[in-house]
């Protein structure tokens, strides 16, 4: 959290649909993921992203692997001002017109396993309204990941943020997380324009990231 609120940019983000291809190229003895995503250019219309194939991209770019991430739905309020963490280069996918948007350090090991934090340098500004309803993991320390956003690409049922009430029900957290859903007393932001941002996955890919810098250092 920072002291001083960044500026909201773009307002009405719950809800809206994405998707995003994640590359994944061998460089200086490590594992690095290049993320390019629709997020602002369209809505990742299902007819373009369904023709998608992980591995046909994979050997146009060169890549070690492709992940096919999404399709994702906001699960918060609002952005602000996006710094360029890399050279936000434009591509088309079979027609599928993205950005350019992140890099992942990915370290030796590339699986993403569930629950297990990593580090994006998105440079973004995420916000959640007062008033509104966030879903939140936390983790043994006491740390809490708030969702940004839905998945629906390992389970098309989960097209609607309605499904998260009981989202709960359905994980399998490792012994010491817990799942929560509650409403805000006051605005929640997340601010990554100065340092990388702290995510999670859970099992079925829903993506969580950490509000407090200082909670990364705790964990």
């Amino acid at each position: 959290m920072t002291t001083d609120t960044p500026k909201r940019v773009i307002d009405n983000m719950r809800g809206v649909r994405y998707g995003e291809v994640l590359a994944v190229f061998a460089r200086d003895n490590s594992l690095v993921a290049e993320v390019y995503g629709t997020q602002m250019l369209n809505d990742c219309p299902a007819e373009l992203w369904d023709t998608l194939v992980a591995t046909d991209i994979a050997a146009e770019m060169g890549a070690l692997f492709v992940k096919l991430n999404g399709p994702r739905h906001w699960v918060l309020d609002g952005l602000g001002t996006k710094v360029a963490p890399v050279e936000p280069v434009l591509r088309e996918f079979n027609g599928l017109l993205m950005r350019r948007i992140a890099l992942i350090e990915l370290g030796a090991n590339p699986a993403a396993q569930p629950y297990t934090r990593r580090t994006v340098d998105r440079g973004a500004t995420f916000f959640w309204n007062k008033g509104s309803r966030v879903y939140e993991l936390v983790d043994p320390s006491g740390a809490v990941f708030v969702m940004q956003a839905l998945c629906i690409g390992v389970d098309p049922t989960m097209n609607n943020e309605g499904v998260l009430m009981a989202l709960g029900d359905r994980l399998r957290m490792p012994d010491g997380w817990s799942y929560r859903t509650r409403i805000l007393s006051e605005e929640l932001v997340c601010d990554t324009t100065g340092h990388p941002a702290t995510v999670l996955q859970d099992e079925l890919e829903n993506t969580y990231t950490l509000p407090d810098p200082q909670a990364a250092m705790r964990g």
